[in-house]
């Protein structure tokens, strides 16, 4: 799968036992500590992805609302290796936990994300391949100086260019 633009975004869908989880892979033209930077701090995060209130360290908990989705929940720091490793479980009912990891790796002057969102409903992958290709594009467009006026309007004009195309993926086993 690649971005309509220049921004390469490889999705893939899996299923991880009795559950589903979404893999990203994608070189961003940035230093490992500025993405590091727009992946945890909510003044950065506000401006490509949602807005986020909380204590952000291990065991510290948040809430958030994300605009293109509509995604009003809760979360938590379950790891953090800054700039390289962060993982964080994230709901909006209590019981619908999912886990969303980021690594990061440091590469000349560019920066390797790996992305892989768990514990979805195997049958829901697609909307989140799409979901998430989608807010890696906006973190692209956004690392490149190029923010979106409206990220609801914008990410929901994605979504729905992309969810033909993730609906027709396979879900393969994951391999680790």
């Amino acid at each position: 799968m690649t971005a309509h633009s220049e921004f390469a975004i490889e999705g893939t869908l899996h299923a991880d036992g009795g559950a589903g989880l979404v893999r990203m892979k994608t070189q961003l033209d940035t230093g490992i500590d500025d993405l590091w930077s727009a992946l945890t701090e909510p003044q950065l995060l506000a401006r490509w992805y949602g807005n986020f209130d909380g204590e952000f360290h291990v065991g510290g908990t948040f809430t958030a609302f994300i605009p293109g989705s509509g995604w009003d929940g809760q979360g938590r720091v379950d790891e953090c290796d800054a700039p390289r490793h962060l993982s964080v479980t994230m709901w909006e009912n209590e019981g619908e936990e999912q886990g969303l990891t980021v690594d990061l790796v440091a590469d000349a002057s560019h920066t390797n994300l790996i992305l892989e969102k768990g514990g979805i409903a195997p049958d829901l992958c697609w909307a989140y391949g799409a979901g998430w290709q989608a807010h890696l594009e906006d973190l692209a467009e956004f690392l490149a100086g190029r923010e979106k006026a409206d990220l609801s309007i914008s990410w929901n004009m994605r979504f729905d260019e992309l969810e033909p195309i993730y609906r027709q993926m396979t879900v393969t086993t994951v391999a680790r």
